[in-house]
Protein backbone atom coordinates (compact mmCIF):
# COMPACT_ATOMS: atom_id res chain seq x y z
CA UNK A 1 0.00 0.00 0.00
CA UNK A 2 1.10 3.16 -0.78
CA UNK A 3 0.85 5.77 1.45
CA UNK A 4 2.07 9.45 1.18
CA UNK A 5 1.26 12.75 3.27
CA UNK A 6 0.21 16.62 1.82
CA UNK A 7 3.62 17.80 0.74
CA UNK A 8 5.18 15.27 -0.34
CA UNK A 9 6.53 14.28 -4.04
CA UNK A 10 3.63 11.64 -5.26
CA UNK A 11 5.60 8.52 -6.47
CA UNK A 12 3.19 6.62 -8.76
CA UNK A 13 0.29 8.72 -10.89
CA UNK A 14 -2.84 7.26 -10.45
CA UNK A 15 -6.63 7.70 -8.25
CA UNK A 16 -5.55 8.43 -4.41
CA UNK A 17 -7.89 8.72 -1.59
CA UNK A 18 -8.08 10.42 1.53
CA UNK A 19 -6.80 8.42 4.51
CA UNK A 20 -9.69 9.41 6.71
CA UNK A 21 -12.74 7.15 8.09
CA UNK A 22 -15.02 9.92 7.28
CA UNK A 23 -13.62 11.06 4.06
CA UNK A 24 -14.08 8.49 0.89
CA UNK A 25 -12.70 12.19 -1.32
CA UNK A 26 -10.30 10.99 -4.13
CA UNK A 27 -8.25 12.76 -6.79
CA UNK A 28 -6.10 11.88 -10.05
CA UNK A 29 -2.36 13.20 -8.54
CA UNK A 30 0.07 12.46 -11.35
CA UNK A 31 3.62 11.50 -10.51
CA UNK A 32 5.52 13.94 -9.65
CA UNK A 33 3.26 16.05 -8.45
CA UNK A 34 2.62 17.42 -4.81
CA UNK A 35 0.08 15.86 -2.73
CA UNK A 36 -2.51 18.46 -1.59
CA UNK A 37 -4.16 19.09 1.80
CA UNK A 38 -8.04 18.75 2.04
CA UNK A 39 -10.24 21.26 3.51
CA UNK A 40 -6.78 23.49 4.57
CA UNK A 41 -5.59 20.67 6.40
CA UNK A 42 -1.93 18.24 5.86
CA UNK A 43 -3.67 14.38 5.23
CA UNK A 44 -2.34 11.13 4.47
CA UNK A 45 -3.17 10.16 0.55
CA UNK A 46 -3.41 6.33 -0.28
CA UNK A 47 -3.31 5.13 -4.09
CA UNK A 48 -6.20 3.02 -4.61
CA UNK A 49 -5.65 2.68 -8.53
CA UNK A 50 -2.54 3.07 -11.16
CA UNK A 51 -3.12 4.97 -13.95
Amino acid sequence: MLKHKTGEKCPASGVWKVDDLWETTTAPIAKGNIFPPYKGKAVYWILIQYA
